[in-house]
């Protein structure tokens, strides 16, 4: 399985939200608290393309988007193959 990391404020309900789809899935993930604004903030937004929301979630490195597209490619059936799971290629990121 890729590594998975999101980048998170202590209160973002969206992080939350995927927090519970990928512990669903049984999925481990690292966490970096951007609260604070600070340098990992500005990491964040120079990894996400000038994303300023959160969460950015990464897996395998490449960067997927926020909650909303982790819950799209969970839809399409496409999260899995994208963690690294089953026989199939990771599918493109439209």
């Amino acid at each position: 399985m890729y590594p998975v990391l999101l980048y998170t404020k202590s209160y973002c309900v969206l992080s939350k939200r995927a927090f519970a789809l990928l512990d669903e899935k049984g999925v481990r993930y690292d966490v970096v608290d951007v609260t604070d604004e600070g340098p990992r903030f500005t990491e964040m937004a120079k990894r996400a393309h000038g994303a300023l929301t959160t969460p950015q979630i990464f897996i395998g490195g490449r960067h997927i988007g926020g909650c909303a597209d982790l819950e799209r490619l969970e839809r399409e059936g496409k999260l899995d193959a994208l963690l690294g799971r089953g026989d199939s290629p990771a599918p493109s990121i439209p």
